[in-house]
């Protein structure tokens, strides 16, 4: 029987139960990143608020730039190898109205996300990013499988 595990704002959830469905209800501008070793069967998921962190701020997983690799620890402590790993993001909808990009948060966090892995050689296989409406998105631990139900859509699978 599956369980649900909430993962809240600049919070992080690693697993290797497949019983555990790992989630964030509710993404606007945030991003939700999942890492998964498919040969371990182990899953990880971080809520990123903002693309840099920020001057005395201490929770990595807060911010793209240290929330990428603070996951990437946390799993490699569950016998995860960085090599064996793909990545799958959802979020970084445009919630406020207006064309200047400085207050588009949620492009700013993908670009952040996709880069942070990029340095880390993670591939991204999957990704389902920008718009602006809210989304809510469902990480199965046992296959990888990223279900993302937006808000008047189609549910979509990644």
């Amino acid at each position: 029987m599956q369980r649900k595990k909430s993962v809240g704002m600049a919070e992080y959830a690693v697993n290797n139960d497949p019983e555990e469905v790992l989630c964030i209800l509710g993404l606007g501008s945030c991003i939700g990143l999942c890492l998964y070793d498919e040969l371990r069967g182990i899953g990880g998921m971080v809520h990123i608020l903002l693309p840099e962190q920020v001057s005395g701020q201490s929770n990595p997983f807060k911010f793209a730039d240290t929330a990428v690799p603070a996951l990437l620890r946390e799993l490699e402590k569950l016998g995860v190898r960085r090599k064996n790993l793909l990545a799958k993001i959802s979020g970084g909808a445009k919630m406020f109205a207006g064309s200047d990009t400085l207050f588009d948060i949620g492009q700013r966090n993908a670009e952040a996300v996709k880069r942070a892995l990029k340095e880390l050689e993670i591939p991204l296989r999957g990704e389902d990013v920008g718009g602006n409406r809210g989304r809510s998105i469902f990480f199965y631990v046992e296959n990888g499988k990223l279900e993302i139900k937006t808000l008047g859509q189609d549910v979509k699978v990644i």
